[in-house]
């Protein structure tokens, strides 16, 4: 099982800009990332750091209950573990 962790920033969206809907759908994203930290419709996403690999996963406003948000995260298969670096909500 793969550790993940929100970033600062991350955690201060989650508790403050984000409904009890949205947070759930990003909640839910964290734990299935537990699971399986690459999952196929995750997104690659250019990375310099040769020991991780960024990806990116949308979530729609269906499966939000709101605004649509693209949860972006790094992961580092030696460490086994993913930081989810940012949240990007649309309108």
């Amino acid at each position: 099982m793969t550790h993940a962790f929100y970033s600062d920033g991350t955690e201060k969206i989650l508790r403050g800009d984000l409904s009890v809907s949205e947070r759930t759908a990003v909640m839910s994203v964290r734990a299935s990332l537990e699971e399986d930290p690459t999952p196929d419709h995750a997104r690659r996403l250019p990375d310099a750091d040769p020991h991780s690999e960024s990806y990116a996963i949308d979530l729609l406003p269906e499966q939000t209950g709101g605004r649509g948000i693209t949860v972006v995260y790094r992961h580092d298969q030696k460490l086994d573990a993913l930081l989810i670096l940012w949240l990007i909500a649309g309108p």
